[in-house]
C-alpha cells in the first residue's frame, strides 16, 4: 500500500509542477479558484507523504485515505466550479473578488506567492488540450486520486 500513496505524492507534485511552469513559462496568472484547487493537490500531497512515511495499518490507512479523499472531494468540486465558470461566464463574477483578496492575505500567499498569489481572471481560456481546459484536467485528476483514495480505505489488504 506504500506504493499507493508514493503514486499519489508523486501525482501531486507533478501536478502542482505543471502548474508552475504554466505560471512561469507560459505566463499563464493564477485565479483565486486556481489557487484553491493547488491548496488542495498540496493537502493531498502531504498527506499522502506522510501516509507513506508512516506506512500505516488498516486504521491508520483509512484515516489517511479519507482525509485524501476529502481533500479530493473539496478540489473536484472546486475545479468542476470552474469548469463550468469558463463555459458560463456570465454567471459567476471572478477576478478582482472577495476569494482572490482572501487568499492573497493568507501566510501562505505571503510564504510562496509564486504558488499561491491568485492574480487571474477564473473565465479566461489560455491553454486547451484536447479541447479540454485546465479545470477540465484537474477535475479528472481530482476524481482519479478520489478514486485511488476510495481503494486506499477500502482494500483489505
Amino acid at each position: 500500500m506504500r506504493i499507493l500513496f508514493l503514486f499519489i505524492l508523486l501525482s501531486c507534485t507533478i501536478l502542482l509542477g505543471y502548474a508552475q511552469y504554466l505560471q512561469h513559462v507560459e505566463n499563464l496568472l493564477p485565479c483565486p479558484l486556481c489557487v484553491a484547487q493547488r491548496v488542495a493537490y498540496w493537502a493531498i500531497g502531504l498527506i499522502a507523504s506522510l501516509a507513506f512515511l508512516h506506512n500505516p495499518k488498516v486504521i491508520g490507512r483509512r484515516i489517511y485515505g479519507f482525509l485524501m479523499g476529502a481533500f479530493a472531494l473539496t478540489g473536484a468540486i472546486i475545479a468542476a466550479k470552474h469548469a463550468w465558470l469558463i463555459r458560463y461566464p456570465e454567471s459567476f463574477q471572478c477576478g478582482i473578488s472577495p476569494e482572490e483578496a482572501f487568499l492573497n492575505s493568507l501566510p501562505i500567499a505571503e510564504w510562496w506567492p509564486g504558488m499561491f498569489e491568485a492574480n487571474g481572471d477564473c473565465a479566461n481560456v489560455d491553454w486547451k488540450f484536447l479541447s479540454l481546459t485546465i479545470p477540465d484536467w484537474s477535475l479528472i485528476a481530482f476524481i482519479t486520486l478520489g478514486a485511488i483514495t476510495i481503494y486506499s480505505v477500502l482494500a483489505k489488504k
